[in-house]
């Protein structure tokens, strides 16, 4: 199993030093990858539902503290030397895609081919709306986003003439070091399940019950023989509490004892998921998760 951490770059752990004490933990230890995840500008009144908890409510918000997660991978590019670096996920329709593009390729150069480009098509239309940028048609939007960063990250002297954006012949270096550069597509969606197979190096879900998984699983890699592509290319990944106090709900967390960890471990792997994000929570602030987290990859995590 690959084991990625979430950084502790939102709330008021969000400084300086815990990200790089976190990340660089991560590196040491032979962690996979390091993460963060996006929002810009949170309004104050959101009506729109999160599709990961059963109300609809998202954990945090309006006043919130949330470091920008490129800026953070950057950071982190520059105190670690073998950790791959993701988001979870790059909501594609908040920023302009030939931006984001030199973004993501600068960022494989900068880290020497870490880069992993985690994307989803985002769900709070109030933020989209605050940020003037369309939540129509949101899907396609960001299919040709995707197909965006392949031109540009492939061609030599890239253009685009699409339905929603479009570009003359323009000079784009320099190109990303990995090829191609991994996406990891994110939702729970047939349109997102279509994406991972045309687009994705991974299918990357969050905090989902294991049966939702296991059936998105299954549809993914139907419609990866259906389009001519190996089903086996794909990684399988899911985002979930790192839970030691079991506070957090048990079906979206790695919790209790190491037994019960290794247990729960075991029950995912055998649907096929090949990595697994940990988001820390413990009581104690930071240095109680950075804690848990090192108990854990030098215990439960090195011995499943």
């Amino acid at each position: 199993m690959d084991w990625g951490l979430h950084l502790p770059h939102l709330g008021r752990q969000a400084t300086r030093d815990n990200v790089i004490r976190f990340a660089q933990t991560a590196d040491r230890l032979g962690a996979h990858s390091v993460w963060t995840s996006d929002h810009i500008a949170w309004p104050r009144e959101v009506n729109s539902k999160y599709p990961y908890t059963g109300d609809g409510s998202f954990p945090g918000g309006y006043d919130t503290p949330w470091l920008d997660p490129l800026g953070v991978l950057f950071t982190v590019a520059g105190c670690t030397e073998r950790v791959k670096l993701g988001t979870t996920v790059l909501v594609l329709g908040y920023r302009p895609p030939l931006l984001t593009s030199k973004a993501w390729s600068s960022l494989d150069v900068i880290s020497g081919g870490r880069a992993i480009v985690g994307v989803g098509v985002g769900w709070m239309q109030e933020e989209f709306d605050v940020l003037e940028m369309p939540f129509d048609h949101r899907g396609a939007r960001s299919d040709e986003q995707l197909d965006i960063y392949r031109t540009t990250w492939t061609q030599d002297e890239p253009s685009f003439d699409g339905r929603y954006y479009r570009f003359p012949t323009i000079g784009f270096s320099p190109k990303p070091i990995q090829d191609p550069l991994p996406i990891w597509v994110g939702g729970d969606t047939e349109p997102a399940f279509r994406r991972t197979v045309k687009y994705g190096q991974a299918f990357h879900a969050a905090f989902q019950p294991i049966g939702e998984v296991q059936a998105a699983w299954a549809r993914i890699r139907e419609l990866a023989a259906e389009a001519g592509r190996n089903p086996d290319d794909i990684t399988l990944s899911i985002r979930l509490y790192l839970d030691p106090e079991s506070s957090q709900e048990p079906k979206k967390s790695i919790a209790g004892s190491d037994d019960q960890m290794a247990d729960t471990i075991g029950q995912w792997a055998d649907i096929g998921v090949t990595h697994i994000l940990l988001d820390p929570v413990a009581r104690g602030g930071p240095d109680a998760r950075l804690a848990a987290v090192e108990r854990f990859l030098t215990g439960v995590g090195a011995n499943v």
